[in-house]
């Protein structure tokens, strides 16, 4: 199907019923109830969830199949976030051209910073990339944000390129030549699809509990699906063959005759074409383009991301991403007055040690736990959630190799 095998195809359609049917599974309590502080399934949520899926998808093309770790690929993040504001400012609000813009301009970007960095290797490729990012940190947060001179400096460029430290957004000013300059009552407009916009959502209301489904999720989630099929293509490709034998030894290849700078180059544009399609997708759903976004932060989360979920799997970089944005998300948000009422049932004094011992690890505390989780998976599981999920599998599955020959006698062990 598609071209896959049949364990690949299985794992696309498992990842498409996820994605799918995410309003349900990230709904699991009743609205009102204890418990719902814990669920995820509201569209901000789960677009992020995607969206940073996408980026993590396509990290795990450079660091999974070449084993070289990028510390800027945020850079290639804010490079398309910035392309997709500049599309809706100047031409309209349809986001598949932002998309495409986005993916140009960050795959133009990986060439220039790929060719430099590339000619080193382990650490000092990842310091050259670290640097990259940080200098257009900087660009974008100051350089290239300076007000313009000129009878414009009150118009399109009077915050520079980047907007600076408030980020590029979308005024009533901008030309907008092939869309609409102002939408209702002379509102702002908003990304959309050929009219159908991005921030529209039904909700479905099931007795206690409300489902809600938004055109903005299942947009980027068909995004992350091509994305993610993309990726299967590329592991099971020759490319990435040869990607596989430069991480397990580089050295020997270039002995066979066989260069492999240009396969080192081509995955590290790939995976800064996934990287700007991830922050043209942010844009597309909150038009808003920061230099936050190149900061070296966001570099270390996705490393965190690939090696949470599984560096080198296919899926371990969708989960990585769900977990670290669940806790980002869910987690941060439980407070002391949430644990007093979940604890209410304790006599005084236990009800207060139990939230002692608690706090530290949520609400803003939730980066420990994070740790935490992050220690226990590089030290006992180094495959990640997915080795995790293989180990459960092991636990439960009843077949038991055969100790019987051909003619039906038990051969002795060995």
């Amino acid at each position: 199907m598609l071209g896959l095998n049949k364990k690949d195809t299985y794992l696309l359609l498992l990842v498409a019923g996820l994605v799918i049917f995410a309003p349900f599974l990230l709904n699991p309590f009743p609205e009102g109830s204890a418990m719902a502080q814990f669920n995820a399934g509201y569209p901000d949520l789960m677009q992020r969830f995607v969206i940073f899926g996408v980026f993590a998808i396509g990290f795990n093309i450079l660091f999974g199949l070449t084993g070289y770790l990028s510390f800027g690929h945020a850079a290639f993040l804010g490079v398309g976030s910035y392309a997709a504001m500049w599309m809706f400012k100047l031409f309209g609000m349809n986001v598949l051209p932002a998309l495409g813009l986005s993916i140009l301009t960050s795959g133009l970007f990986a060439v220039l910073i790929g060719y430099i960095s590339l000619r080193r290797s382990g650490i000092y490729f990842s310091i050259l990339t670290l640097a990259f990012a940080m200098m257009s940190y900087s660009l974008a947060y100051s350089v290239l944000a300076t007000d313009m001179d000129g009878p414009d400096r009150q118009g399109l460029l009077q915050k520079g390129l980047t907007g600076g430290e408030t980020g590029l957004q979308l005024t009533l000013e901008d030309p907008r030549i092939f869309g609409q300059q102002t939408a209702g009552e002379g509102n702002i407009p908003v990304p959309n699809i050929f009219g159908l916009e991005m921030r529209s959502a039904v909700e479905m209301n099931v007795g206690d509990w409300v489902f809600t489904f938004s055109v903005g999720y299942y947009f980027a989630a068909l995004v992350m699906l091509l994305s993610f099929y993309l990726s299967i293509r590329i592991f099971r490709s020759p490319f990435g063959m040869m990607l596989r034998a430069i991480k397990s030894n580089q050295h020997r290849l270039n002995y066979t005759g066989l260069n492999a700078k240009p396969y080192m180059l081509a995955a590290f544009v790939v995976s800064g074409m996934y990287a700007g399609l991830a922050g043209g997708l942010m844009a597309s759903m909150d038009p808003l383009a920061g230099p936050e976004r190149m900061f070296w932060t966001a570099s270390g989360e996705v490393v965190l991301m690939t090696i949470l979920g599984g560096v080198g799997t296919l899926i371990g970089p969708v989960l990585g991403a769900g977990a670290i944005k669940y806790m980002e998300n869910i987690l941060s948000k439980i407070n002391s007055d949430i644990l007093h009422t979940w604890f209410a049932f304790l006599p005084d004094g236990l009800e207060d040690f139990v939230i002692t011992l608690i706090y530290p690890f949520i609400g803003k505390g939730w980066h420990l736990t994070l740790g935490l989780i992050f220690m226990a998976v590089v030290i006992f599981l180094p495959g990640g959630l997915v080795e995790g999920g293989q180990r459960i599998a092991r636990l439960f599955k009843r077949k038991k190799p055969s100790t019987k020959t051909p003619d039906g006698k038990t051969t002795p062990a060995e």
